[in-house]
């Protein structure tokens, strides 16, 4: 069997494994990289393009962001905190157009308002309160309200015509939000990666084994799907960004930071318009309140997309309970992850969401009718025959233990690393991708620590980022700074 030696090896071909390469290869393009992807090709997964919702998410829009608190209120400190974090992203992808290793940004994003909308009093009240305390900060400071007709007739028209007169509606709007073709972008990465050398590319080879050595290297063992080939990587870093399998390779290494945790899949649907004279009179992407007992995933947007080029509309996404960690998984994958460590969580959760798993099953058996009625909630005038049904992406929620020894669903994304830093997994769903530099970073502090502390890398993560080591939440100066730039690098100005 060969064996090939490596500095890092990056289990996944998607934004997150594509995001790390990138960073470690500006940091010190010395270092020897492998990424080994199952599939036959990069990006397919949960970072294509149909896959996710493009939303580059930035707390403009998602209401799940900004949750209403037991006493009327609206917390804002997860929107603010999620924005910050966006706002690393934008600056990482400016570098990288700046030096021309990424192409022109509209090939991967494109300005797309980011706006809220709601009916009935009691929303109406809650995001009028949302847009009280989101605008006072400066990170949402051009953040605007409005209840007019005449406004919100040239916000968002499909939306608001032939809409009852009598129905109480209200919007906000971000005129800077933007729409991302993840998948454009980790291609786009991946092929000047490929560039460098000390890069290696493994398709079509799934990780079969992972051990880590008593030296505290790591044995990976990957066979090509096409030609039988085995291969045995060795490396002194292994980062899993492998999406929902990542949680399975977790557990296979054996680091005792797996222990206790689980995952629940969660699959999703899309409806999908394609006709010019729709498309064209929609440009931004509207969002919604989800229904009561829904994942924040399942929360409802009608969004232009622009995906590998093509223009189009889509709505949704409707969830649905499937046992497969991946698109392209198995049915197996959901009872292949249980452990003794993990069992008793699992079953607390299972116990204590049986209104989302109803939720889920219900969603699956939904009509096509169904689906356009709730689509009319958004576009009064949707029509059945313009719209179709396409699978959406797999998404694997993190369930982990608590202190009792039971176990709680969380909705954000995670990093587990290993206590002696040769190991990091990412596990989790949203607000992912469009978090992927900062969520690396996060990684690089935890795993090369020396290294980050060194002159050398803290200056080049001030070319990369240059509000790294300072906070956006705190400093407007330097918000204002660092977004007049992004804006206008990456043309959403």
């Amino acid at each position: 069997m060969a064996v090939r030696q490596a500095d890092v090896v990056l289990v996944g071909g998607g934004v997150m494994s594509a995001t790390l390469g990138m960073m470690l290869k500006q940091l010190d393009p010395s270092l020897d990289i492998v990424m080994v992807e199952r599939l036959d090709h990069v990006a397919h997964e949960s970072t294509d393009g149909w896959n996710n919702a493009g939303t580059g998410h930035a707390g403009y829009c998602e209401l799940n962001y900004t949750p209403e608190t037991d006493d009327g209120d609206v917390a804002i400190e997860r929107a603010l905190k999620i924005n910050a974090q966006f706002e690393v992203s934008l600056q990482f992808w400016s570098y990288l157009v700046e030096q021309g290793v990424l192409p022109e940004p509209k090939s991967f994003i494109n300005r797309t308002p980011h706006q809220s909308f709601v009916w009935g009093e009691k929303d109406v009240a809650f995001l009028k309160r949302r847009h009280e305390k989101l605008s006072a900060h400066h990170l949402f400071r051009e953040m605007e309200y409005s209840e007019s007709p005449d406004v919100l007739e040239e916000w968002m028209p499909l939306v608001v015509n032939h809409r009852d007169p009598m129905q109480r509606v209200a919007a906000t709007r971000i005129n800077h939000g933007s729409d991302v073709d993840f998948g454009s972008l980790t291609r786009s990465m991946v092929k000047w990666l490929e560039t460098q050398d000390n890069f290696e590319l493994m398709l079509s080879c799934p990780v079969h084994y992972i051990d880590q050595r008593d030296n505290g290297r790591w044995k990976v063992r990957v066979k090509n799907q096409k030609t039988g080939e085995l291969t045995k990587l060795e490396a002194g870093f292994v980062f899993l960004g492998a999406g929902g399998g990542a949680l399975p390779l977790l557990q296979k290494s054996g680091v005792d930071e797996a222990r206790g945790y689980g995952g629940f899949p969660v699959s999703g649907q899309w409806l999908v318009c394609g006709k010019p004279d729709i498309v064209q009179q929609h440009n931004s992407k509207v969002y919604g309140k989800a229904p009561i007992g829904a994942p924040p995933m399942s929360v409802p947007h009608l969004d232009t997309r622009i995906i590998n080029g093509e223009p189009a509309l889509l709505f949704g996404p409707f969830a649905g309970f499937t046992t497969r960690f991946l698109k392209q998984g198995s049915i197996f994958d959901l009872i292949g992850s249980v452990r003794t460590t993990n069992l008793k969580p699992m079953l607390s959760v299972s116990k204590s969401n049986m209104d989302l798993t109803r939720y889920l099953i219900g969603e699956v058996f939904q009509s096509h009718s169904d689906r356009v009625a709730s689509l009319r909630n958004f576009f009064p005038d949707a029509r059945e025959e313009d719209w179709n049904l396409q699978m959406a992406g797999q998404r694997v929620q993190i369930i982990k233990e608590t202190e009792d020894g039971g176990g709680k669903l969380e909705f954000g994304t995670e990093i587990v690393a290993a206590k002696d830093g040769t190991l990091a997994a990412l596990l989790g769903a949203s607000p992912g991708a469009s978090t992927a530099a900062n969520a690396m970073l996060d990684v690089l502090e935890r795993c090369f620590p020396e290294k980050m502390k060194s002159a050398q890398w803290q200056e080049r993560m001030r070319d990369l980022v240059p509000s790294y080591g300072q906070s956006l939440v705190e400093d407007e100066a330097l918000l204002n700074k660092v977004r007049e730039r992004t804006l206008s690098t990456l043309k959403l100005a």
